[in-house]
């Protein structure tokens, strides 16, 4: 029996369970993955405007609000 013929076979409790602990521990080894040089260069350029224009920036509340409002 191959491995995923034998996980399938597993009550679905255990399977969750086993997708749980495996979420786990890709969360606790997300350091180990390399950045995204295109996020990596997205974020870059987004500081970059904003040191150059500092009051282009918006608080996380009155963002949210405007997302909310439908003013985004």
């Amino acid at each position: 029996m191959n491995t995923i013929t034998e996980l399938k076979s597993l009550p679905i409790p255990e399977r969750l369970q086993l997708v749980e602990d495996l979420w786990d521990s890709i969360a606790l080894d997300q350091e180990a993955l390399p950045d995204n040089p295109q996020v990596v260069e997205e974020i870059r350029s987004r500081k970059a405007r904003y040191k150059a224009n500092p009051g282009s920036g918006m608080a996380w509340d009155q963002l949210k609000n405007r997302i909310r409002s439908g003013n985004a």
